[in-house]
């Protein structure tokens, strides 16, 4: 009798013990549960996840301004669950947009991207995120024509450029890198002292990390690295980033440069030579079209752009349709304009 009377009080604290532990387990899981609409700061938990999963800043500066953008536009619609639905009329919105496929193709990727990460996180059902990854991307019709110099517009550009003065010698350098070597804006300004090497008794960018992390070599020409000389030698540049910030006075100061620097270099020193609409990936672009034009290999136009195939390399030189001698310049239609 009394084995049984000091039981119970332990059977009855067990059970007292375990009904706690359900329903604390049943408030946490309700808790948990995934939900079919997120509100803001879910969504900016998600955007945070996914910044931080990408490794590369080019990529997360464009995951970011991408998702920010679905962001805004899903806040500013009726709050209904983030699904298939919800994707497909934000790419009908894109499309109204009159955005570029590939454009389209990013922002759809990086909603995907939000969505796993909310799934992951237990923010968002699975099934949701499953149905957003069943949403096509844009079908690509074409291949738009990007821009490019001739050669006497690039020298044109380059001529305009004052190099008596320290912010002459820099932007000249600056053009005289895009133009000759084909440098992205990034690779521009992380461009270092230790890049420069000599490499089969020329000078050369050795291991310069590119787009996607890839590593390349390029070769300098005599005139680039005249012109790097030039402003390493006017500058004082001894270690570290080659170029940097010069004040209005021609005061060298800062460790870099930023790549909206690149942008309105380019940009100044084409409106003096009146050209319009010239972007810095146009001279990227400038450079293997007269590489190519020149008679270069385009394996050897592969490996100095850093692309991962030919087939990159020829989509984007476009260079199968030929506009200098166009296939409907003489078709035997022509008005004769010296008849009266």
């Amino acid at each position: 009798m009394s084995t049984y009377c000091s039981a119970k009080p332990s059977l009855h604290h067990g059970m007292a013990v375990w009904e706690t532990a359900s329903m604390t387990q049943k408030r946490q899981s309700k808790y948990r549960s995934p939900k079919s609409m997120l509100r803001l700061p879910d969504l900016d938990h998600s955007k945070a996840a996914v910044l931080q999963s990408l490794g590369s800043l080019a990529s997360r500066r464009t995951y970011g301004s991408a998702i920010e953008d679905f962001i805004t536009w899903y806040c500013s619609e009726p709050r209904i669950a983030l699904g298939r639905i919800v994707v497909l009329r934000y790419r009908y919105e894109l499309e109204h947009r009159q955005l570029a496929p590939a454009t389209i193709n990013l922002r759809l990727a990086a909603v995907r991207r939000l969505a796993y990460e909310a799934s992951d996180s237990g923010l968002l059902n699975p099934d949701l995120a499953v149905g957003i990854r069943r949403v096509k991307g844009a079908k690509r019709l074409g291949i738009r024509l990007g821009n490019w110099l001739t050669a006497g517009q690039a020298r044109k550009i380059l001529n305009v450029t004052d190099t008596t003065s320290m912010k002459g010698k820099r932007d000249y350098a600056m053009l005289a890198l895009l133009l000759g070597c084909g440098l992205r804006r990034s690779e521009l300004t992380s461009l270092t002292l230790d890049h420069l090497q000599q490499r089969d008794e020329r000078w050369a960018i050795v291991n310069l990390f590119g787009k996607g992390g890839h590593v390349r070599t390029v070769p300098i020409l005599n005139w680039v690295r005249t012109a790097l000389d030039g402003w390493i030698v006017a500058a004082q540049i001894d270690r570290d980033r080659i170029f940097r910030c010069v004040s209005r006075t021609g005061t060298v100061w800062g460790l870099k440069i930023s790549e909206k620097v690149v942008w309105c270099v380019v940009r100044q020193r084409a409106k003096e030579a009146g050209i319009d609409r010239l972007a810095p990936h146009d001279l990227r672009r400038t450079c293997a079209r007269l590489c190519h034009a020149a008679g270069g290999e385009l394996e050897q136009i592969q490996f100095l752009l850093g692309h991962r195939s030919v087939e990159t390399t020829e989509r984007y030189l476009g260079c199968r349709q030929r506009l200098s001698a166009a296939v409907n310049d003489k078709i035997g239609i022509e008005p004769d304009f010296d008849s009266p």
